[in-house]
């Protein structure tokens, strides 16, 4: 694996001047939340994605990894999130809110993980996306059917110990199954609240078009089911350009120190980093 070091689209005052700008934005009524995302990105490189691919999930294995090719342009991703999955008529999103880093030693790993439990902002941040995305669920199923299986649900992976909240509802009789994606699409966790809105100061704050970056792959099976995962914690490669970069940010809430979010950022970028360190 070639020795990559990356660099960022933002310098931290910057970026934490960015993040006081946000919260004013919330206490001014304009939102709730906004996910701030900023890019790491290094040119004039040549890899071999696939193996970048096998590597990055080697680091960091993930349920829903994947990896895809447009003509030169490549994802490698190892995501631990769930978009919107249907089984027959049950339709089920995994919003993803809240994260806290993992530690070799054992008892600091367990202090980290009970900290992110119990944390007052983290079980915030996740709570406004559930009901955001309790209320996109309704837009295409049965409004009664709509319910939380689990609620701010721990969860540990390689790098972070996350956050993870499972909504399910019952699509609505003759509702499209495309209805669901169509309006729950783009996923609250990668956005905020309220939608549009967050997505204008998107727009206005972040420096670089995410372009697949917090999307969505999957599939859909001849029976209408599907599977679709949130496209975090991937690294994107133009081969024509030699362009090699990844996108991470976290959810801005009025309470948000913003040197704790620089923190949630890069630790976020660890993986992705880490497999081009050793040469």
């Amino acid at each position: 694996m070639p020795k990559i070091t990356f660099q960022l689209n933002i310098s931290k005052d910057k970026y934490l001047q960015t993040v006081d700008r946000l919260r004013e934005h919330i206490a001014a009524g304009d939102c709730y939340e906004i996910n701030f995302c900023c890019e790491g990105f290094s040119k004039n490189e040549t890899i071999d994605p696939l193996q970048v691919f096998i590597r990055l999930n080697e680091v960091a294995p993930a349920p829903f990894a994947a990896f895809y090719r447009h003509d030169e342009r490549y994802m490698m991703c190892a995501s631990p999130e769930r978009y919107l999955y249907k089984q027959e008529g049950k339709i089920v999103s995994q919003p993803i809110k809240g994260t806290a880093k993992r530690s070799v030693d054992e008892k600091m790993d367990e202090a980290n993980k009970a900290f992110l439990k119990s944390s007052v902002k983290e079980q915030a941040e996740n709570v406004m996306i559930v009901d955001l995305v309790r209320n996109d669920l309704a837009r295409s199923c049965e409004v009664k059917s709509v319910r939380v299986e689990e609620l701010c649900g721990i969860y540990s992976f390689p790098q972070v110990h996350q956050m993870i909240s499972t909504v399910s509802a019952t699509l609505a009789p003759g509702s499209p199954f495309t209805n669901a994606i169509k309006y729950s699409f783009p996923m609250g966790s990668m956005t905020g609240a309220p939608k549009i809105k967050v997505m204008e100061l998107i727009e206005q704050y972040e420096r670089t078009a995410r372009g697949l970056y917090s999307g969505c792959v999957g599939y859909i099976s001849p029976r209408s089911d599907f599977d679709f995962n949130v496209v975090i914690r991937s690294l994107f490669y133009n081969k024509k350009g030699k362009y090699l970069s990844y996108q991470t940010g976290g959810a801005i809430t009025f309470d948000s120190d913003p040197e704790l979010e620089w923190e949630e950022m890069r630790l976020k970028a660890l993986a992705m980093e880490k497999i081009f360190s050793a040469g």
